[in-house]
């Protein structure tokens, strides 16, 4: 019997433990798609405590909780920080086969080098231990990120943003590149007028310009588009239900438009017809720039009305979608495509039974310029955990290159988030070795080893030009 998170956590053959402990362990880590809050590397802030660190903003952690009876008060509530950590504590037993389980104890162990199992009984202890460290040098925001060997983190930023905390990043020379990107999911959020013209308003004030017609939205837009390209920035992403395409005219989107500045409720045509074309315009955008476009499809938003109206977005209360994609998608992509204005584009997948539709899309407009220009991204969000990651790497494997896969991302907010990279790239060599073991893929150690290399970082970074 194995010992819980030891050395050769989820690596089941000797072929799995040479990949993993030879070749993945050692490679930095590029993160070209989370959350982190930028402004708190800029401030290289120390958390006060675990609860700050670990249970802020975490909404997988409260959804967990929800579902272990804990009230709300000592979730988002005003309960103080330990209550917090114990009621966390208290619900972490009940988390077995749960990723959480495992992410747990892993940023428990890497971080702190605390190797207790997280209960009731340990509370106190690992509380106390983490929360003192907490307090050091050592554990600054960029000492956390230093500390996972990161080299490079994409943060996920709107239009408005003034990027100045990715400024004063780059002025003070640390050593992990920390670059924006464009996520434009507010400024073509036709579903809410009220809010999108609050959006419009602040888009004018901040672009320095009237904006009166759909053009002007357009020109403002672009400026800021503009405005993220000299600040680094060469990645766009979007979440979305599905990638719309609608047919529309010029004339019928100026009319929209008008009808959005005069806060008139959009039927649902309109609406489709309003993303369509700023979908189109934003990736003819990014094409122009050379820059790597995300779509993350798939994720059904809000769904407790209750709760949102008291927690606001963002708290939990998300789920996976069934929409319908590929008709959408294909003609999207074609669109781009048959004028030659198709960047490298990441597809997410968020409903596992889209899993083999989006790889074999990505393959349909691979076109010979760039290996692996169209990718089936990885697993994120209710699909990151081991069973989620196996699906995607064996629909992409089946349907496209394996070895052209850019690999993880954390899609996270905590900056204690970084050991999913381990577990992925873990999970990667277990299945890699199983091959060989069961006599389905040559034991070529070089070979395997350097196409392990290549999707846990290589890849990457010379798909982002690095």
């Amino acid at each position: 019997m194995k010992n819980f998170l030891d050395q050769d956590f989820l690596l089941e053959t000797n072929t799995a433990k040479t990949l993993y402990h030879n070749f993945a362990a050692k490679l930095p880590i590029i993160d070209y798609h989370c959350h982190l809050p930028p402004n708190q590397i800029a401030d290289d802030s120390n958390f006060k405590n675990l609860t700050q660190i670990w249970l802020y903003g975490d909404h997988y952690k409260w959804r967990a909780m929800r579902a272990n009876g804990i009230p709300e008060k000592y979730i988002t509530g005003d309960a103080s920080d330990y209550e917090k950590f114990e009621k966390w504590a208290e619900t972490v037993p009940y988390t077995l086969r749960n990723p959480l389980y495992h992410w747990t104890h892993l940023e428990l162990q890497r971080y702190f080098d605390v190797y207790d199992i997280l209960s009731p009984a340990t509370a106190r202890k690992i509380y106390d231990e983490c929360t003192a460290k907490l307090q050091t040098p050592e554990y600054s925001v960029r000492r956390l990120i230093q500390k996972m060997h990161v080299e490079s983190i994409g943060t996920t930023d709107d239009p408005l943003d003034d990027l100045l905390s990715h400024q004063k990043i780059k002025a003070d020379g640390f050593s992990v590149k920390v670059l924006p990107s464009f996520r434009p999911d507010k400024a073509m959020n036709a579903d809410h007028v009220p809010e999108f013209n609050t959006y419009i308003k602040k888009l004018a004030v901040i672009s320095g310009q009237q904006i009166t017609n759909f053009n002007q939205f357009l020109d403002a837009l672009k400026g800021r588009h503009d405005f993220f390209a000299q600040q680094g920035c060469t990645v766009s992403d979007h979440g979305l239900e599905q990638l719309y395409c609608e047919e529309y005219t010029d004339n019928e989107i100026e009319s929209i438009f008008t009808k959005i500045l005069d806060q008139q409720v959009l039927t649902s045509a309109e609406v489709l017809k309003f993303k369509s074309c700023m979908l189109i315009n934003l990736a003819v955008w990014d094409h122009e720039k050379g820059w790597v476009q995300q779509y993350h499809v798939g994720a059904l938003r809000n769904t407790n009305t209750r709760l949102l109206d008291q927690l606001g977005p963002d708290t939990g209360f998300d789920s996976i979608g069934d929409f319908s994609q590929a008709a959408g998608l294909s003609k999207f992509l074609n669109k781009l495509d048959s004028t030659n204005r198709l960047t490298k584009t990441i597809l997410y997948n968020l409903n596992p039974a889209d899993n083999e539709m989006l790889a074999a899309m990505a393959g349909n407009f691979n076109d010979g310029t760039i290996a692996g220009k169209i990718q089936f991204g990885a697993a994120w969000w209710f699909l990151d955990q081991k069973h989620g990651i196996i699906d995607q790497i064996n629909s992409l494997s089946n349907m496209g290159l394996l070895g052209r896969f850019i690999g993880m991302i954390t899609d996270s907010r905590s900056f204690l988030s970084y050991p999913r990279h381990e577990y992925f790239r873990r999970i990667l060599c277990n299945l890699i070795g199983n091959d060989v073991e069961n006599g389905e893929l040559p034991a070529d150690t070089e070979w395997l080893g350097k196409m392990v290399e290549n999707i846990c970082y290589f890849n990457a970074l010379k798909y982002f030009n690095s």
